[in-house]
């Protein structure tokens, strides 16, 4: 399998906010927003594995803006890390009101897809290889993020996430 870069694995998904989308205040529904970001980030992950994708979490999602009937919503989405089978997708939401020409970020978010072999079993996937600062602070900080995701959902013991410890605990 040969390695990719965060790069690869970038895409860029446009909604324009319709009636059905909002809710009684005129606002997108997250709801309907978590569905566009849920299939953003597997697209992404898809362009990674070249395979079929579930989704595994989703964290962190914060709703720091609405975005109103008719705006322009812009999904943007991209690896930040590759483990054995799974992968770590970052989500930016960009709300964008066109007739007033502004345009503001909305969401952010870190989903994390498995990917599938034909039988449905979790498959190894190829390294993601961070090529700017950016990205290899994303790359390492994924590492501690999983080990939350793990230690939460009961699948990891809290002394055995060294990365993590490691921003608590001076030993």
């Amino acid at each position: 399998m040969q390695p990719k870069r965060p790069q690869d694995t970038f895409i860029v998904m446009s909604e324009l906010v319709l009636p059905n989308d909002t809710n009684t205040l005129g606002n997108l529904m997250g709801g309907r927003l978590m569905h566009w970001m849920d299939i953003a980030a597997a697209i992404s992950s898809q362009k990674h594995c070249n395979r079929p994708v579930v989704t595994a979490s989703v964290d962190n999602v914060s709703f720091s803006l609405p975005i109103k009937l008719g705006n322009l919503l812009t999904i943007e989405a991209k690896l930040t890390r590759a483990f054995n089978s799974s992968m770590e997708v970052y989500l930016k939401v960009w709300g964008e009101d066109l007739t007033r020409q502004n345009r503001y970020l909305s969401n952010e978010a870190y989903f994390t897809f498995v990917a599938l072999d034909p039988e449905g079993k979790p498959h190894k996937v190829p390294d993601l290889i961070p090529e700017t600062e950016t990205e290899q602070k994303m790359y390492d900080g994924a590492l501690r993020r999983r080990q939350l995701r793990l230690i939460l959902g009961g699948k990891m013991k809290t002394e055995d996430a060294g990365e993590l410890r490691a921003l608590f605990i001076k030993e």
